[in-house]
C-alpha cells in the first residue's frame, strides 16, 4: 500500500481534483442508474418519477447517487477547511485520495448488493473527513 501513497505528490492540485472528482461521482452513479434502469430519453420529462420506479441495481445506484450528494459537503469542507488551517498538503492530499478510494469502493459495493461492506466503508470515507477536521483544529491551537 506505501507504493500507492508514494504515487501521491505533495501539490495542492491534488486536493482540488479530489473535490471535483467528488463532486463527479453523483452525477457518475446517476448516469449508472439510468443505464441500469434502462432511462429513456422520454423519461427526462419526470426523471425523479423514473429514477424512484427504480429496483435492483438500478435502485441501488441511484441511492449510491443521493448519498454521495449528501456526503459531499462534509467533504468538501473538511478538505477546504484543512487547507486554511495549513494542514500539512502531504497529510491532506492522503486523505483526500483515500477518502475518494473509499467512495469509489462504496458505490461498487452498493451497486453489487453488499451492504455490511458497504457501511464500514462509508465509516471509514467518513473517518478521513473528520480526520481532516480534527487537524486543522490541531493547526489551530
Amino acid at each position: 500500500m506505501s507504493w500507492f501513497f508514494a504515487l501521491i505528490p505533495e501539490s495542492s492540485s491534488v486536493a482540488i481534483w479530489t473535490m471535483i472528482i467528488a463532486s463527479a461521482l453523483p452525477i457518475v452513479f446517476a448516469l449508472l442508474a439510468k443505464a441500469l434502469g434502462g432511462f429513456r430519453l422520454a423519461d427526462n420529462a419526470h426523471p425523479r418519477e423514473s429514477l424512484a420506479k427504480l429496483t435492483g441495481a438500478a435502485a441501488r445506484a441511484n441511492a449510491a447517487q443521493q448519498n454521495s450528494f449528501e456526503g459531499l459537503p462534509i467533504f468538501l469542507a473538511a478538505v477546504i477547511t484543512s487547507m486554511l488551517f495549513f494542514v500539512p498538503q502531504i497529510v491532506v492530499n492522503y486523505l483526500a485520495v483515500m477518502y475518494i478510494a473509499l467512495r469509489i469502493v462504496y458505490g461498487i459495493a452498493y451497486v453489487i448488493n453488499m451492504p455490511t461492506f458497504r457501511s464500514i466503508v462509508w465509516g471509514l470515507s467518513m473517518v478521513c473527513c473528520f480526520m481532516l477536521f480534527y487537524l486543522s483544529l490541531r493547526m489551530a491551537f
